[in-house]
């Protein structure tokens, strides 16, 4: 095996799997460990490895059981993960600069755990991701994966808290008991399910209980094996759960700058010009990098369909209709929601009159210029 640090992480754990009697973790790290030095070009190596896998594979791994085997509840036999591929057509992560920062610190650290061991640094390669729905942690958790050249298994915590509630701590130990087994990635989605607060009054004391074996399970888990969690809801989250993530990101609805970032990706090839993306970022203010790309799914699908290029007027719609739901408040076009054409160039005009120009209130509402200044005109004077 080439002199090379990059190799010592999947040692460590193959080292680990073998002192536990964990033989599933020995011959999934040493198949892993085969195939990073085949892309290192050592063939010689990652053969005699496959080697001595194929002439012991009779003690490894009882007959017949070759393929992966996902934990199940013990009661309802509900998978407790699922695996998870990259989508074909991912979007690209829009992210702060301190954010990225954040992200590929976490990846360096991964990719050279075992110097950080050596070097007696190592930490637990946790990441808790928490903000509102639709702002990217489950992009995130598939980016991550995808960089550390990693399978991605969700945890399925609808099935992990049993109806039996004595079950559910059983369930929280198959969980890392699989992800330590074998090279992956553990995410932890809706994550407050089993982590709420445990001085919640009106939770019942199984529950609470239900806290304290997750945090026991994380606590014994390798340092090598890497957690990722995300919540809605991080208020809910018990205060001992936080200092367990080594690495925490807050993901918040995107920036003007972020958003207009945003349309310019999923509006291709859909031409924009620079002030059409900063009108239409302003207006979605309040939205998910979710809610915009649906949007602009939508406007694909009717360019499509109709055989017409889409208009501003039609983006505009389909941003209204987004409007509803959660997040009200914060969107500027909740408040046009219910308004009449005149209220809307009225309010925009307010809001930024340079960039709501007549001509822009015009495409906005697919209606003439002279029609907008009309408009414009007659609430002025009814305001005045």
């Amino acid at each position: 095996m080439p002199d090379d640090i990059r190799f010592m992480n999947e040692v460590f754990r193959i080292v680990g799997g073998a002192l536990r009697l964990d033989l599933d973790r020995v011959r999934n790290y040493t198949a892993f460990l085969a195939d990073k030095l085949d892309k290192a070009g050592d063939h010689n190596s990652a053969g005699r490895l496959r080697k001595l896998l194929e002439q012991s594979d009779h003690t490894l791994r009882p007959a017949g059981s070759s393929v992966l085997a996902l934990p199940v509840d013990s009661e309802s036999r509900f998978p407790l993960v699922e695996r998870v591929r990259p989508l074909t057509s991912e979007p690209g992560l829009v992210l702060s600069p301190g954010q990225w920062d954040l992200v590929r610190e976490f990846l360096s650290v991964a990719k050279s755990h075992a110097q950080f061991e050596i070097e007696g640094l190592a930490t637990s390669m946790s990441f808790l991701m928490y903000g509102p729905p639709g702002t990217g942690k489950s992009r995130l958790a598939r980016y991550i994966a995808e960089e550390l050249g990693l399978e991605l298994y969700v945890a399925r915590l609808d099935g992990v808290v049993s109806s039996y509630l004595g079950s559910t701590s059983k369930n929280i130990r198959g969980l890392f008991d699989f992800a330590a087994s074998r090279p992956c990635v553990l995410f932890l989605d809706e994550f407050d399910a089993i982590a709420k607060m445990r001085g919640d009054t009106q939770e019942l004391g199984e529950l609470k209980r239900v806290v304290n074996s997750f945090i026991q399970n994380l606590d014994s888990l390798g340092r090598q094996t890497i957690i990722l969690a995300a919540t809605n809801h991080e208020e809910l989250l018990d205060r001992a759960i936080w200092r367990r993530f080594t690495y925490r990101i807050e993901l918040r609805y995107p920036t003007a700058k972020e958003r207009e970032e945003l349309w310019a990706e999923f509006l291709r090839p859909i031409p924009s010009s620079r002030r059409e993306l900063s009108l239409i970022a302003d207006i979605s203010e309040g939205f998910s990098g979710s809610d915009i790309r649906e949007a602009a799914l939508r406007m694909h699908r009717q360019r499509v369909t109709s055989g017409k290029p889409s208009e501003l007027s039609d983006i505009f719609s389909a941003l209204l209709d987004l409007a509803s739901g959660e997040g009200n408040e914060r969107r500027v076009l909740s408040t046009l929601r219910s308004a009449s054409p005149q209220l809307i160039v009225s309010i925009l005009r307010k809001r930024n009159p340079k960039l709501y120009s007549h001509h822009a209130l015009a495409r906005i509402l697919g209606v003439s210029k002279a029609t907008a200044y009309r408009w414009s005109q007659s609430e002025e004077d009814r305001s005045g």
